[in-house]
């Protein structure tokens, strides 16, 4: 039997990303989001969902790719980090992929050494590049920094 990974993927300046469907709490149109002064400029600012005060993150500009188009609005992916709950701006949310893991290969050494980081590995599909996401990288180590608004130097 073939081993597999499940993805929540989604789209992040017309590149396909994915990270562990088992890290995802659920995925929301964006609410009203509380800028954070001084913040870090990935940190979109702070929501609340039901009652809890969730940090979010604009994953283009985590990423360093160019601002959102006008007129676009994102989608928030809320994930559960070690350390409790974040919110993540992405540009289109697609399926729930199974990935074959003989499909798995390391992040390509064309990638920037700090987005190689982020992405470490992706899935060769017969259509397409699957870029996986090191949600824990993409939230500056651990999570917990993302938690305290200090996310992402």
């Amino acid at each position: 039997m073939v081993s597999q990974r499940r993805l929540c993927t989604f789209y992040l300046d017309r590149l396909w990303f994915g990270i562990a469907v088992e890290r995802v709490y659920e995925v929301i149109r964006l609410p009203a989001i509380t800028r954070i002064p001084l913040a870090a400029r990935a940190v979109a600012g702070l929501i609340n969902l039901r009652g809890q005060i969730i940090t979010v993150i604009d994953l283009r500009r985590r990423l360093g790719f160019e601002e959102r188009p006008a007129g676009t609005m994102p989608v928030n992916v809320v994930a559960r980090s070690k350390d409790g709950t974040v919110g993540l701006l992405v540009d289109e949310i697609a399926e729930i992929v199974e990935a074959p893991e003989s499909s798995y290969e390391i992040a390509p050494d064309n990638l920037p050494a700090d987005r190689r980081e982020l992405v470490p590995g992706v899935y060769k599909l017969p259509d397409s590049l699957l870029h996986v996401l090191d949600l824990d990288k993409v939230l500056g180590g651990d999570g917990s920094e993302a938690q305290s608004g200090k996310v992402l130097k």
